[in-house]
């Protein structure tokens, strides 16, 4: 989650800062406004900001609904959008204040107002939906509205709250169009962003439109854009190739990818060194086939994540040794420490020591159509199965479905991308491993729930660190997940797109009013 090039003429050019690896130096010419067709494999689980914690979801909830903050391209602090102003109040990072900006409307035309905000925190919280934002809001206590200003008031300091504000969990919706208790079910979506849904077909394509109301930080609305959803990397990759679509993005096969050069004089490529990450989770629940902490340790001392990034997606990602990638403050290398090497003979001894019959049999759940997550699947099943320790049993499931079934404690095992919410290193913690997390693995460490708590303490995030180091090294003991590997974006385009590198940086928003037509 290395580099492309720059190409004279052809206008790449490294920027190292923002961590994206191309700009555009093309003369700008006239915008004709024409509509641009984006494609991704990413699927949309709920139009309803209530009832999705994905990738897809929030990359959508990005261009249509507003939050009162919002983070500009590789910007490291949230900056104001549907807020005037925010700041903490009294010193002890427990209470939270806004200043709703003036002249903001919903589609109906009614104006938004800071009960607006209010119903839209208290809804998130009430609704409380298996694969829903709520887990982030987890130290918020309370919420209240007093003419434009919103107040937040917090269980315990957390630094980390203006973060959870200006993701997909903050999506201000319209109070007089969404159900206070449950989740509205139709195909609309009322809010105040860059743009407005005016269609949209699960599962194929959503059409927005620039919203010519809108106000915040988002200086310049873009153009129509059709968001194109393929079921997996092939069809995606099919439609490029076909140029049904202008830009490929979220993901293309890992062959295809491994094949992409900046030189080539028809497309634009752009890679985003970004913090995507993906685990291996396990349900360690009484009961459970895992529920030993030896037997998750066996696994771990099996896991060849160099073959799995070598071989299933040839050289695009990066070995991951801990929760949090490279690049993250607090980052470490936890599970390179404890588990150096794949060794057999150590996870023979500690299956031997649980008391457990050779084989141990469980189930390993994936996401069908989710990039090579069959490929992966089965590279890992051959891993674990050396030496006839462990005889994995593997189920593919359509993504809504496998949501629910690791929502609802139904897998033994399952890995699962990870988009970084925020650029801070508490979004690898508590929402993956803290007790309640939206991983639901039934994990619960006192030692790392005191790691989180601690580590929101500090403004300056610096001072955390050891306290990640700490919880990294407590879950690489416990060994509730085991990091797998570390990914870029990518993102490719026609000559014709500009503004492609502008697209994503790693934090899950799809910046469609980026593209223009050059």
């Amino acid at each position: 989650m290395r580099s492309v090039r720059l190409r004279i003429l052809a206008a790449v050019l490294v920027l190292t800062a923002a961590g994206v690896t191309g700009w555009q130096l093309l003369p700008v010419q006239k915008d004709e406004g024409r509509t641009i067709t984006v494609g991704t494999t990413d699927a949309v689980t709920s139009l309803d900001p209530a009832g999705a914690y994905d990738a897809g979801s929030w990359a959508l909830y990005s261009n249509v609904f507003q939050s009162l903050l919002t983070l500009e391209p590789g910007g490291a602090q949230p900056v104001p959008d549907a807020a005037r102003s925010c700041a903490f109040t009294g010193g002890d990072l427990r209470t939270y204040r806004c200043r709703l900006r003036e002249g903001l409307t919903f589609p109906s035309g009614r104006a938004m107002t800071a009960q607006d905000v209010k119903y839209s925190f208290d809804r998130v919280r009430a609704i409380k939906a298996d694969v829903g934002p709520a887990a982030l809001l987890q130290t918020l206590r309370s919420v209240r509205a007093d003419g434009r200003t919103v107040t937040f008031e917090l269980s315990q300091p957390d630094a980390t709250f203006p973060f959870k504000l200006a993701t997909g969990a903050g999506s201000i919706v319209d109070r007089t169009k969404y159900p206070a208790d449950a989740l509205r079910t139709d195909d609309g979506a009322d809010g105040t962003g860059p743009y407005t849904l005016t269609s949209y077909a699960k599962g194929s394509e959503a059409v927005l439109d620039p919203n010519t109301h809108y106000q915040g930080a988002v200086e310049d609305t873009g153009r129509p854009v059709v968001l194109r959803y393929y079921p997996d990397a092939k069809a995606l990759d099919a439609a490029w190739r076909a140029k049904r679509i202008d830009v490929a993005t979220r993901r293309l096969p890992p062959e295809v990818l491994a094949r992409l050069n900046p030189s080539d004089p028809d497309r634009r490529v752009f890679e985003v060194d970004g913090s995507e990450t993906r685990n291996l989770y396990f349900d360690t629940r009484a009961g459970s086939p895992l529920h030993d902490i030896r037997i998750r340790r066996a696994i771990a001392w099996l896991v060849d994540r160099e073959r799995l990034a070598d071989t299933v997606y040839q050289g695009t990602v990066d070995p991951l040794y801990s929760l949090i990638p490279t690049g993250i403050t607090g980052h470490t290398t936890s599970f390179f420490d404890t588990y150096p090497e794949q060794d057999t003979g150590r996870a023979r001894e500690l299956l031997t020591e649980a008391g457990v019959s050779l084989p141990v049999r469980f189930t390993y759940g994936y996401a069908e159509g989710r990039g090579a997550a069959a490929e992966e699947a089965a590279e890992i099943k051959r891993q674990l199965e050396t030496g006839g320790l462990f005889e994995v049993d593997l189920q593919g499931y359509e993504w809504t479905d496998f949501q629910k079934r690791w929502a609802g404690g139904r897998l033994d095992a399952y890995a699962v991308g990870w988009v970084a919410d925020y650029p801070d290193p508490d979004t690898f913690g508590a929402p993956l491993v803290g007790t309640g997390s939206t991983m639901n693995t039934g994990y619960s460490s006192k030692a790392v729930d005191r790691s989180v708590e601690a580590s929101r303490r500090y403004a300056d995030r610096a001072e955390a660190t050891e306290d990640f180091r700490d919880l990294q090294e407590a879950v690489a003991r416990d060994v509730p997940v085991v990091p797998l590997w570390q990914a870029k974006e990518y993102v490719v385009s026609t000559e014709e797109i500009g503004g492609g590198q502008y697209l994503s940086d790693g934090t899950g928003r799809l910046r469609l009013w980026s593209l223009t037509r050059i």
